[in-house]
């Protein structure tokens, strides 16, 4: 869970107390598994335009996922 809110292998790795890298990667590969696959149904998705928009649903909490035709999509977890 520390990975998917900070994506900072480095500090994760530091908080499990992991001395080889690899130990971590198990933990990122499930993070991974279990977040990038998830159904979308389980997320709630915005849309905007603007840069202000975007600060809004960032300090709200909102994941950045991508830009597309001028516009960037943002999720959160419901």
């Amino acid at each position: 869970m520390e990975y998917h809110k900070t994506k900072d292998i480095i500090h994760v790795k530091q908080i499990l107390g992991h001395e080889k890298i690899d130990n971590t990667m198990i933990y990122i590969n499930l993070e991974q598994a279990l977040f990038q696959t998830g159904d979308s149904s389980e997320y709630t998705t915005r849309v905007v335009k603007t840069v202000k928009g975007a600060r809004a649903f960032l300090e709200a909490g909102f994941e950045y996922v991508i830009d597309m035709n001028g516009l960037k999509l943002f999720r959160r977890r419901k």
